[in-house]
């Protein structure tokens, strides 16, 4: 098994595997609404920032991966064509362009709501960057990162149910992300409206069944809401809400959450997703972990949980380019929980 801390050798491996495919523009799957004959164009024309990775929100993360690393490896061998990469992109003028996508007619759910929150979560992790280049890179991003705040503040309101299925429209995942960023960025009324909503959505929820996985689910719609609700409620808050949502957990039940999912075939598209499943748990149980004391027998098996996980999908984060272009995401989600 590889290793299941956070280090150099690893952060070199997914810096490079980013840095192979954030520039890559074809193969390409665009989420693209075309209102005429002139909108058939390629993926560097429609977004001179994020046009590789195979889709917009993978390119999205994977900045943010090399941004993460950039910070907490400033020495590592790829350390240069990051900072290069950043330099020729994130731009004034190439932000511009796709703050302009996104204005045009038909695109109010353009990348809706995972697109907006890992947006939201590069312009977080820039604005840790206390360096002239990271200054700058943030700055750069700032309208792009407001357009998509106020998508959440026009959407959000409106939002009467949440979406609780294992991909990208995921609604808990969003919000925790987007409460992250609203908390680096001291960004007070979308904090609250975050907060507001995940009240409202998950609240009341109380002894989950855990229905998955679907199969080519990537997130854990009840451990990325247990995450959610980790952030969004003080300790002792969360603790009762815990206790309601997963009452069992020490029991091991739901078992489907303490079991890895099997990966059949990683070159297919969806299959490999499940691949980010088991990467996405171990995100949410060695988070979730830090809520209890030593001692507390859940402790020891949310850890224990988190590494068989682990141990299933991280040595595949590189093979075939259906997981290739996003997996290393996931998987420093899992190994650097301590400064998420």
């Amino acid at each position: 098994m590889e290793s299941t801390t956070l280090t150099p050798e690893l952060a070199e491996k997914f810096a490079s595997l980013a840095l192979a495919h954030v520039e890559r523009e074809f193969p390409s799957k665009l989420d693209h609404v075309m209102t005429g004959p002139e909108e058939v164009r390629g993926p560097h024309e429609l977004h001179p920032v994020f046009y590789g990775s195979f889709d917009w929100h993978s390119c999205v993360h994977g900045y943010w991966l090399l941004a993460r690393l950039l910070r907490r490896f400033p020495e590592i061998p790829e350390a240069g064509r990051i900072r290069e990469l950043f330099d020729r992109h994130l731009t004034e003028i190439r932000v511009a362009a796709e703050v302009a996508y996104l204005r045009q007619p038909l695109r109010a759910t353009f990348e809706r709501p995972y697109g907006w929150a890992w947006l939201l979560m590069l312009s977080g992790e820039l604005a840790r960057h206390d360096t002239p280049d990271g200054r700058r890179w943030h700055a750069a991003l700032v309208p792009l990162a407001d357009e998509f705040v106020g998508r959440f503040h026009a959407f959000l309101p409106v939002a009467t149910y949440p979406v609780r299925v294992g991909t990208h429209f995921n609604t808990a995942f969003a919000l925790a992300l987007a409460l992250e960023y609203a908390r680096v960025v001291d960004d007070g009324p979308l904090g609250e409206l975050l907060v507001t909503k995940a009240l409202a959505w998950y609240g009341e929820d109380a002894d989950c069944q855990a229905w998955e996985p679907g199969g080519d689910d990537f997130l854990s719609s009840a451990l990325v809401e247990a995450e959610c609700m980790r952030r969004v409620l003080p300790r002792d808050r969360f603790a009762a809400w815990f206790d309601r949502f997963l009452p069992r957990v020490e029991r091991r039940e739901p078992a489907t959450l303490f079991l890895p999912a099997t990966v059949s075939d990683r070159s297919d598209a969806k299959i490999t997703h499940l691949d980010g499943l088991n990467l996405s748990r171990a995100w949410c149980w060695r988070s979730l972990a830090g809520t209890w004391p030593e001692g507390d027998s859940r402790r020891a098996l949310a850890l224990e949980a988190a590494d068989v996980h682990l141990a299933a999908s991280l040595p595949h984060v590189a093979g075939d380019y259906m997981g290739e272009h996003w997996l290393a995401t996931f998987a420093l989600l899992a190994l650097d929980t301590d400064t998420a």
